[in-house]
């Protein structure tokens, strides 16, 4: 496995996450593909045994179970607290990204992952209606205190992120060290401005949906897995593009085949090609995580990468919203 460091951090993590989305109690609410708590620890242990140390999941993930299954594997498994990255998330709660909102979410996650810090803290949006002195300055505290080493982001317009690192700079407090984007070859609007803000302030990526949805890894656009027929998410982010998109997907299989591997190999190398730290891979079965491991290995001609562009159209925002 090969390791990276995070932004201006000392976290050095795997070239690919864990996406804790996976885990959870099954239910109607969020996913109904999401793993039991056995098949999240045997995940967890296949994972780690491949030298995956960055484990990334959210307060709201299965009603907050995503984060219990991840503690109780972690503990189960005796793998020790400083050989994992864990990463959670804030804002899809009530009162957002308020000072009470944070400080009572943060304990929450804590209690749940069974930790006493966290090693990343991630804002899973912009928050319309709460100042942005307010958000940054309770970060900061946490930061302070212990309970949180770094800070990242999620999903947000570039003018958002932009304005977020200022406040911090000019108040002296802590500043994002990662941005957890969605990004993948059928979504590449944060191209345009984020990515360069991004890179401005020596932000990593450590992009979400690296594989829509699973549409990068399967020439079918649809499959009769369970999460194929039942994830709305996905449905609602990809769906309306499909025909134009799929051409993208079927340039992805055929240089996966020239090359003889998998098509999510081809996907995750375009990201690694394009600046991507450690994609959020989201994974319900083993041979997942086998082919996303191998996927840094891979180089991406120049041609290769034009091919795998060429067919790409403006898509309407998704996740900054």
């Amino acid at each position: 496995m090969e390791y990276v460091k995070l932004g201006n951090s000392d976290l050095e993590v795997s070239r690919i996450a864990v996406g804790g989305m996976s885990f959870g109690k099954a239910s109607s609410e969020f996913h109904e593909w999401t793993l039991n708590e056995a098949d999240t620890q045997e995940m967890i242990a296949f994972a780690y045994d491949l030298g995956v140390n960055f484990i990334d999941t959210a307060n709201q993930y299965s009603g907050g179970t995503s984060e219990e299954y991840i503690g109780k594997a972690i503990r189960n498994l005796g793998i020790p607290r400083n050989q994992i990255i864990l990463a959670s998330k804030v804002y899809f709660n009530e009162g957002k990204l308020s000072r009470e909102a944070i400080r009572r979410e943060i304990e929450g996650s804590l209690t749940r992952l069974g930790t006493d810090y966290l090693d990343l803290y991630q804002i899973h949006r912009f928050d319309y209606d709460t100042p942005i002195e307010e958000t940054m300055e309770t970060l900061n505290e946490l930061v302070q205190e212990g309970k949180v080493r770094y800070l990242g982001a999620s999903a947000m317009y570039g003018y958002q992120f932009h304005n977020l690192q200022l406040c911090a700079e000019t108040n002296g407090w802590t500043k994002f060290v990662t941005m957890q984007n969605h990004y993948n070859l059928l979504y590449r609007e944060d191209e345009r401005e984020l990515i360069p803000v991004c890179r401005q302030y020596n932000v990593s990526l450590i992009p979400y949906s690296p594989l829509a949805g699973g549409h990068l890894s399967h020439q079918k656009w649809r499959t009769d897995s369970l999460r194929s027929r039942t994830d709305r998410m996905s449905a609602a982010k990809y769906d309306r593009t499909e025909s134009q998109d799929q051409l993208i997907v079927d340039r992805v299989a055929a240089i996966a085949e020239e090359r003889n591997v998998s098509m999510a190999c081809v996907a995750l190398a375009w990201l690694y090609a394009r600046g991507a730290a450690a994609p959020i891979v989201g994974a319900t079965k083993k041979n997942h995580f086998l082919d996303a491991s191998k996927a840094y290995e891979l180089k991406l001609s120049e041609e290769e990468i034009t091919a795998l562009e060429e067919f790409y159209l403006p898509h309407k925002v998704q996740g900054a919203r």
